[in-house]
């Protein structure tokens, strides 16, 4: 079983196994695209929920949400299945592919097999695309790999079944219907609005009042916690900006791809400055991440860190808020 299905490298997960199913069904939407209409910029701070022994920081909405709201506003249908038992999961995998459907598949990220030793950490919510069987073993389209690969059942089971914060439970799904008309227009300023209504939330664990309260924690985790589990919180925090925050500064620089595109096609100008705008924010997220690093490897010696990072994390905020209401104003 072997499924004639195009594979290409994207800078994130959701969004590239989205792209590369919709291709696959003649539909051509580039990744930023898709994750602009799904709002997928985001920030959200738990920090009553623990993952690997630090506070939930995340640049980006709950697993599926970005692919979900894409299809919405785009009048695009998708089913979704989850399994109790594997073995039933298997199954309906595979007449999946016997019915020619590659399919997306949530799975935890520890135990893929052809990952780089450095990326295997527990995390449940990465995504791919199964799109075929041979000599017992699936044929994988994993969208941040620049080449595809495979996974023996067994391999699979374990990815698809991980335990721990968000659990796949054989977690698939892929689209059954796709409208003659796509209206972009109409789909690309909902997804704008959505982004500023969540990124400035009147709440405070989301949007920029989140990354305030994260950015006036760091010091009390220093003055409270130590140095050693107040690094291992920034590691972490990092760690969601750039490595899941994939192609780093927690996606800013995804979403300035998506206004360059939504002002050709919305023929705004002002999205092409605002496109800029979120870039060099986005630079600013990197650089902060870098000086984070310096601090985890002990390579900053400068005094007084702790309260430089959260100047710098607020400056970040203080940008973005400016950013989101020029944004919400423009559309």
């Amino acid at each position: 079983m072997k499924i004639n299905f195009e594979h290409h490298q994207t800078a994130h997960c959701e969004n590239g196994v989205a792209s590369n199913l919709l291709l696959n069904k003649g539909l051509k939407l580039s990744e930023p695209m898709i994750f602009g209409i799904g709002s997928g910029l985001f920030f959200v701070y738990l920090p009553f929920l623990k993952v690997n022994f630090a506070p939930g920081f995340s640049y980006r909405p709950m697993p599926g949400a970005i692919f979900s709201k894409a299809a919405k506003r785009l009048g695009i249908k998708i089913k979704r299945l989850k399994f109790s038992n594997p073995q039933e999961a298997q199954k309906a995998l595979e007449k999946n592919l016997e019915n020619n459907i590659p399919t997306g598949l949530q799975v935890g990220v520890f135990n893929l097999t052809y990952f780089p030793e450095e990326y295997k950490f527990h995390f449940n919510a990465h995504n791919l695309v199964v799109y075929g069987k041979e000599d017992g073993k699936f044929l994988i389209s994993d969208p941040v790999m620049d080449y595809v690969t495979t996974l023996s059942e067994t391999e699979l089971e374990k990815v698809r079944y991980a335990k721990g914060a968000l659990p796949p439970k054989g977690h698939m799904y892929y689209p059954t219907y796709i409208p003659e008309n796509i209206h972009l227009e109409e789909a690309i300023k909902k997804g704008i609005k959505d982004t500023c209504k969540n990124m400035l939330a009147p709440v405070p664990i989301v949007g920029v009042k989140a990354i305030r309260w994260v950015a006036r924690s760091i010091p009390k985790w220093a003055e409270k916690k130590g140095t050693k589990t107040t690094n291992h919180y920034l590691g972490q925090l990092i760690r969601m900006q750039e490595e899941i925050g994939t192609g780093g500064g927690g996606f800013r620089f995804i979403y300035g791809a998506f206004l360059q595109e939504a002002a050709v096609i919305l023929k705004n100008d002002e999205l092409k400055e605002l496109s800029k705008e979120i870039t060099m924010i986005g630079d600013l997220w990197r650089d902060f991440a870098v000086d984070i690093a310096r601090v985890y490897k002990n390579r900053n010696s400068k005094s007084d860190i702790y309260n430089n990072l959260s100047k710098s994390m607020l400056h970040i905020a203080d940008l973005e808020e400016a950013f989101y209401k020029k944004l919400r104003k423009a559309i």
